[in-house]
């Protein structure tokens, strides 16, 4: 079994209490940051680490830190507005061991000189947004939050705020919109948080698994770190395994892994659900492109995914067997994009809905020899152009699925139903443990 770095203890019975968190090492990364080592110190040590954000673009995290402005007042936002389908790290993360997290907030605030910390919570998490908040509680009433921090003279607010739902306020800037109280729309950039951010002043923003990673790395070393991984690709991260497979669930594992290690080997997803043959695979979430079943020997980490085709993204490795129809699990990807666009481009906003209404007529009987050729169209028209993510992200399923997949879709098209068993139920594959 592999080390575990982030996930360590996540199943000691009461880890989620202070007492327990501090008996297994917890807050000791804190304490020895404080004592060692100078703020430009630990963001050297980030960069010396490896360590690439876990929330789906893999920016290197130490250089992040780096480029913040000088000037103050400067914040922190944690990301947990984990909304990606197929990815839920995050929550588990949250609900099981909070103090790492909290930890984690509290190093990377010291490195970067952060006064005032914000930890953004998806508005679903209610059992995270609890379990984060009795953690900070806790933890303020112990001193390790507030003036002078285990005797420093270091000082920092923790601020828990819990968002209302909104997949777009994953993306950063709709993020820090959402914080000052404003409805959750991207802004344009630049400027870059790191300049201009959270109540105009230079602001960090890192994924809740990215923090979480901070105090093993403070505790054990830059270099130990870079011990696990590949040469690009340091380190572990969490696989969120779902759809069809036999065990689906959180695994921790060093990045380059082979992919069939994860969906096949007995100690992870144990082979494909029924027995059936591997179809396809997503390997970030919904946001990234399908790859075949011929890549299944593909090693997970950042460059050989790309190389690939797609994207490692959140680390929501989806399923799909044999069985499913590849229109009617595209179909369901796009009824979310849709639903979760905040409306402000017209690329997307219309795009989505357009792509929907096609995917439903070809998935229903009711599809046109053109609508295969329209929708890569659309997708043309969104991708590159829509003014955040959101929009590349909603044509990934679509584009790959056409490209791959392309007689099925000319199959629905000529008989108007599916070319495979399962048909319809490919929705549960495609949003299995998403939410």
């Amino acid at each position: 079994m592999p080390e575990l770095i982030v996930t360590k203890d996540i199943d000691v019975p009461g880890i989620d209490r202070l007492e327990v968190y501090r008996q297994h090492g917890g807050y000791e990364a804190l304490a020895k940051a404080l004592r060692e080592y100078k703020p430009e110190e630990l963001v050297d040590m980030m960069k010396k680490s490896g360590l690439r954000g876990r929330g789906g673009a893999g920016f290197p995290t130490g250089m992040k830190w780096s480029f913040l402005a000088k000037n103050e007042p400067r914040y922190l936002c944690c990301n947990c507005d984990e909304s990606e389908p197929g990815t839920f790290k995050d929550r588990m993360l949250m609900e099981k061991i909070p103090h790492r997290l909290v930890e984690g907030v509290l190093l990377t605030s010291y490195a970067c000189g952060i006064s005032t910390a914000f930890i953004y919570i998806r508005g679903e998490l209610a059992l995270a947004a609890r379990q984060v908040e009795k953690a900070v509680q806790e933890a303020y009433a112990a001193g390790l939050i507030g003036k002078n921090i285990l005797g420093s003279n270091y000082s920092v607010d923790v601020i828990v705020h819990r968002g209302a739902g909104a997949y777009i306020c994953g993306e950063e800037s709709a993020l820090m919109e959402s914080l000052e109280g404003r409805r959750g729309y991207p802004r344009l950039k630049p400027p870059f948080p790191a300049a201009v951010g959270l109540y105009g002043g230079p602001t960090v923003i890192n994924n809740c698994e990215t923090l979480c990673t901070v105090p093993p790395i403070v505790l054990n070393g830059a270099d130990w770190y870079a011990s696990f991984g590949t040469e690009k690709s340091k380190g572990t991260r969490i696989y969120c395994l779902s759809g069809q497979v036999k065990k689906p669930g959180n695994y921790e594992l060093p990045l380059g892994v082979p992919l069939r290690t994860l969906i096949y080997d007995e100690q992870y997803g144990g082979g494909i659900l029924g027995d059936k043959k591997l179809k396809a695979i997503i390997p970030g979430g919904s946001s990234t492109f399908f790859l075949s079943a011929d890549k299944i020997d593909i090693p997970l980490d950042y460059e050989s995914v790309a190389a690939a085709g797609s994207m490692l993204g959140s680390g929501g490795v989806i399923v799909l067997n044999e069985d499913t129809c590849i229109v009617a699990a595209v179909a369901r990807s796009m009824e979310f994009y849709r639903d979760e666009s905040c409306g402000k481009c017209t690329p997307c906003r219309e795009g989505t809905f357009w792509m929907a209404q096609i995917l439903e007529r070809l998935e229903h009987g009711h599809g046109r020899e053109k609508d295969i050729d329209l929708l890569m169209d659309v997708c043309s028209n969104i991708s590159g152009r829509s003014f955040c993510p959101l929009g590349d992200a909603s044509t990934s399923l679509v584009t790959s699925g056409i490209k791959l997949f392309r007689e099925e879709f000319e199959y629905h098209v000529k008989y108007g139903r599916c070319m495979v068993g399962a048909g319809r139920e490919a929705d549960t594959a495609v949003h299995a443990g998403a939410h």
